[in-house]
C-alpha cells in the first residue's frame, strides 16, 4: 500500500487532477513518499459494478477504499465526486455504451430476476454511494488560518440586506419527516424487521436482518404524500400572490430514494393539468416526473402530440409563479433536473445574492425558497431572518465557524437509503424484533417511509472530538440539537450522560444555535458548531460561502475510527459549471486550494520525517500562493487552474529550499523560476476555444492530458 491514496473523481476536480497530480507525484517522489491514484468516478463505479459480466478486469476501487478505512495507517485524500441522480446515471450509461462498453440500461421497475440484479448493482452506484463507504469517522471542517486571513484582507461581496427583502423560506407545518419522527435507543444487540401490512391484510417484508447494536439510536418516520401535495399547492399560490420567484431546494443526490420522489411531486403539482390530461400518453412514453422536465421534454420528441402538449405547458407557465432558473440562457428551470439544485449549495448562493435567484430573463429576483421538511429548513429561515434584521455578514470582520460533524458509520439520514420505501398502497408499517414492536405508522399510498440509525461508537467519538477541539481552541462548543425532535432528544441525553457535570458547552435548537453562532462571529470571535450529518453537510457550505466566498477552500479532516485519516478537499457544487466552461472556452476555474491543504495535512500525518518537512513547506507555500493571489480567475484569457498549479509548484519548491530537503529540490526550483514567463504564456495561449475531452463522465485520458497539461516546458520539468 502506498503512503497516500489519492482519489480520481468527476467533472472539474477530475480535470484539475490531470494537471495537479503529476506535480504532486514529482514532489513526493523526491522525498521518498509514495502515492497512488484510485478511480471512484461515476463511470469508474459503473464499470467496476459490471466488470465480471463484461470481462473488463477493473478493480472495485471504492471497495478497496472501504477496506482501507479500517487500516490504522490509512491516509486518503478524497476529492468531490458526483452523487448521481437517475438522469445523471442514465447519461453516464449512454456515454459508456457509445464508447463500446456494453453496460446494461438502468431499469427502475425490474420485471425479472436479471433486471432486479442489474437494478441492485446500480443502486450501489446511485446517490451517496461513495461517502457512506469512506466516512468511517467524524469530521472536523474548518478554515485554515491562511485562508481566513486572505478572506479578511480580500473580502468578497455578500450582497445587501435589510428588513424589506421579501424572500422567504417555506416549509411544511405537518405531515413531514420532522413531525412524524419516533426514536429509540436500543439497550441490547438485536435484529429488526420492517413489515408493511396493506389494508386488505396482504403483508410484505420490506427489510429483515437489520442488525442493531447495543446503545444504537434508531429513528423511524414518514412524509405524507397527501400533505406534501397540499403544501406544494399552498406554496405555489403564496409565491404567485406575493410576486416571488419560485424555487425548490432538495438533496436529490445524497438522499437518493426520498428526495427525487419529493422533487417529482413538485414537477407533477406545478404542471398538474398537463399530467392529468395526458396521463396515458405520458405512461406510453415512459415519463417519470421524478426525473424532471429535461427528461420529460426529451421523451416528448417521440410523441405525435408533442406540439399540443408543449403549448399546454406554455399555458400553465402563465398561471403559475415564475420559476427560478439554473441557466436562463438555455431555459433550464429549477424543475428541469433533480440534481441541478442541491440545497447545500443553492441556498447559500441565494443568501450571498441578497436573497435573490435568477429568473427567465437572466435577472436576479426575490424568491420563495421551498424546503418541504421542517427539520433543517428552520436553519436557513433563521439565517435569512438574521440577515434581514442585522445586515450582511462582513467577511473582513467576522470570525470563523468550525464544524464537528457526526457522520461515521453511515450516521443518520445519509445512511437511510436501504431503509427508505415509497408506500404502494394504504396500510401500516411495523418495526419489530423477536421480543417486541418498536415503531408503528399508519401510512397511505405514496407516503415516503424511512429509518435512520447512528451507532454508539460514532456518537461517543463525535462528542470526544468536539470537546478535544473546544479545549484546544478554548471555545465553548454549541451542539445544534432540538429537544422537540425525537432523534435529537435522545442524543441530548447521551451527551449529558457522557460529559456529566461539565458546563463548558451549550445545547441549542438549530434555529437558535444559528442566531447564537452569528452573534459570536459578528463580534469577530470564532465558534464551534457540533452537528448531525445533514447539518454538517449544510453548514459546511453555508458558513464557508458567506465567510470565504466558496466552500472549496475549507479544510476537512476525518480522523477514522480505527486510527487512519481521510482528508477531504472541499465541496463540488460548482464542479459541473466549471467543467462546462472548460468544454466551451478551454478555461478551468476550479480552485484546488482544498487539494493543496488536504495534501499538506496528509503529509504531516505520515510518520516520515521527510513527509512532515514537505507538509510544513506546503503550508508556507499555500500562504504565499494566497498572498500573491494566484487562485484561478473567472474569465477566459485570465490565469486559470493550470496557472494556479504552476504557482503552487513554484512556491512549494522555493519553500523547500529553506529545509533539509534543499538538495533534492534545487534544480526543480531553479527551472521553475527561470521558465515562469514561458510556462504562463504556454498555459494561457490555449484558452478561448472549445476543448474536446472525448467524453464527460469518462474522459479520453490522452485528450484530457493534452488539454490540462498544455505547457511543454512545464511538462518537461515535471515529467
Amino acid at each position: 500500500m502506498s503512503d497516500i491514496v489519492y482519489t480520481y473523481t468527476d467533472e472539474a476536480p477530475a480535470l484539475a487532477t490531470f494537471s495537479l497530480y503529476p506535480i504532486i507525484e514529482n514532489f513526493l517522489s523526491k522525498a521518498g513518499v509514495s502515492i497512488e491514484m484510485v478511480d471512484i468516478s461515476l463511470a469508474g463505479r459503473v464499470l467496476a459494478a459490471f466488470s465480471d459480466e463484461l470481462n473488463l478486469n477493473i478493480n472495485d476501487d471504492l471497495k478497496f477504499l472501504g477496506k482501507l478505512t479500517e487500516d490504522k495507517n490509512a491516509n486518503i485524500i478524497k476529492l468531490p465526486n458526483i452523487s448521481a441522480s437517475i438522469p445523471q446515471l442514465n447519461a453516464c450509461i449512454k456515454e459508456l455504451q457509445e464508447k463500446g462498453f456494453n453496460v446494461p440500461n438502468f431499469v427502475n421497475e425490474p420485471k425479472n430476476d436479471e433486471e432486479k440484479t442489474i437494478k441492485e448493482k446500480y443502486l450501489k452506484v446511485l446517490g451517496s454511494a461513495v461517502n457512506p463507504v469512506l466516512r468511517q469517522g467524524n469530521s472536523i471542517r474548518t478554515a485554515a488560518k491562511a485562508v481566513k486571513n486572505y478572506a479578511k484582507t480580500h473580502p468578497h461581496n455578500n450582497g445587501i440586506w435589510n428588513k424589506n427583502v421579501k424572500t422567504e423560506i417555506f416549509y411544511m407545518d405537518k405531515g413531514d419527516f420532522y413531525s412524524n419522527e419516533k426514536s429509540t435507543v436500543f439497550k441490547n444487540d438485536t435484529t429488526l424487521t420492517i413489515k408493511f401490512t396493506a389494508d386488505n391484510k396482504k403483508e410484505k417484508i420490506l427489510k429483515n436482518d437489520l442488525r442493531i447494536s447495543k446503545n444504537e439510536v434508531v429513528d423511524a418516520t414518514f412524509m405524507s404524500a397527501k400533505e406534501l401535495d397540499k403544501f406544494i399547492e399552498k406554496s405555489l399560490d403564496y409565491a404567485l400572490q406575493n410576486n416571488l420567484l419560485y424555487s425548490v431546494h432538495l438533496k436529490a443526490t445524497m438522499m437518493k430514494v426520498s428526495d427525487p420522489v419529493i422533487f417529482g411531486h413538485f414537477v407533477k403539482e406545478f404542471f398538474k393539468v398537463v399530467f392529468n390530461e395526458y396521463k396515458l400518453e405520458f405512461e406510453k412514453l415512459g415519463i417519470n416526473e421524478n426525473n424532471g422536465l429535461k427528461d420529460l421534454f426529451e421523451r416528448l420528441e417521440n410523441s405525435k402530440l408533442k406540439d399540443e402538449i408543449l403549448s399546454k405547458f406554455d399555458e400553465i407557465y402563465k398561471t403559475r409563479p415564475n420559476l427560478a432558473m439554473v441557466d436562463s440562457d438555455k431555459g433550464i428551470t429549477n424543475l428541469h433536473v433533480p440534481s441541478d439544485v442541491i440545497i447545500d449549495a443553492s441556498i447559500p448562493a441565494m443568501l450571498r445574492n441578497s436573497g435573490k435567484m435568477w429568473d427567465k430573463n437572466g435577472e436576479l429576483k426575490e424568491c420563495l425558497a421551498v424546503i418541504p421538511d421542517k427539520t433543517y429548513a428552520v436553519v436557513y429561515e433563521s439565517m435569512l431572518n438574521d440577515l434581514k434584521k442585522n445586515g450582511s455578514l462582513d467577511p473582513s470582520i467576522i470570525g470563523s465557524v468550525t464544524n464537528v460533524g457526526l457522520m461515521a458509520k453511515k450516521a443518520e439520514e445519509y445512511g437511510s437509503h436501504d431503509k427508505t420505501f415509497v408506500i404502494e398502497e394504504d396500510g401500516k408499517i411495523e418495526v419489530f424484533d423477536k421480543k417486541e414492536k418498536y415503531f408503528e405508522f399508519e401510512v397511505k399510498k405514496g407516503d415516503i417511509f424511512r429509518m435512520t440509525t447512528v451507532k454508539d461508537e460514532a456518537i461517543k467519538n463525535w462528542i470526544k472530538i468536539a470537546f478535544d477541539l473546544a479545549k484546544e481552541k478554548d471555545i465553548k462548543p454549541i451542539f445544534w440539537l432540538d429537544k422537540n425532535r425525537a432523534h435529537d432528544n435522545n442524543l441530548i441525553k447521551i451527551i449529558k450522560n457522557e460529559v456529566k457535570d461539565s458546563k463548558e458547552y451549550e445545547i441549542l435548537a438549530p434555529k437558535d444555535a444559528l442566531i447564537k453562532t452569528n452573534e459570536i462571529i459578528r463580534s469577530g470571535k470564532d465558534a464551534i458548531s457540533v452537528t448531525g450529518n445533514v447539518l454538517r453537510d449544510y453548514l459546511t457550505d453555508l458558513y464557508p460561502i458567506l465567510e470565504l466566498g466558496t466552500s472549496a477552500k475549507m479544510l476537512s479532516i476525518v480522523p477514522l475510527l480505527n486510527g487512519g485519516g481521510m482528508f477531504e478537499t472541499g465541496a463540488g457544487g460548482s464542479a459541473p459549471k466549471h467543467a462546462e466552461q472548460l468544454l466551451n472556452e478551454n478555461h478551468l476555474r476550479w480552485d484546488s486550494l482544498g487539494e493543496f491543504m488536504a495534501l499538506a495535512q496528509s503529509l504531516k500525518y505520515l510518520d516520515k520525517p521527510k513527509a512532515k518537512i514537505l507538509g510544513a513547506a506546503l503550508d508556507d507555500a499555500i500562504c504565499k500562493f494566497l498572498e500573491n493571489d494566484k487562485s484561478p480567475k473567472r474569465k477566459v484569457g485570465e490565469p486559470d487552474t493550470r496557472n494556479s498549479h504552476f504557482y503552487l509548484a513554484l512556491y512549494f519548491a522555493d519553500e523547500l529550499l529553506k529545509t533539509d530537503l534543499k538538495k533534492e529540490f534545487e534544480i526543480l526550483a531553479k527551472e521553475l523560476k527561470e521558465n515562469e514567463k514561458i510556462i504562463n504564456d504556454e498555459l494561457l495561449k490555449v484558452q478561448g476555444k472549445g476543448a474536446d475531452l472525448g467524453g464527460y463522465y469518462k474522459f479520453d485520458p490522452k485528450k484530457a492530458e493534452e488539454i490540462l497539461r498544455p505547457s511543454k516546458t512545464l511538462n518537461k520539468i515535471i515529467g
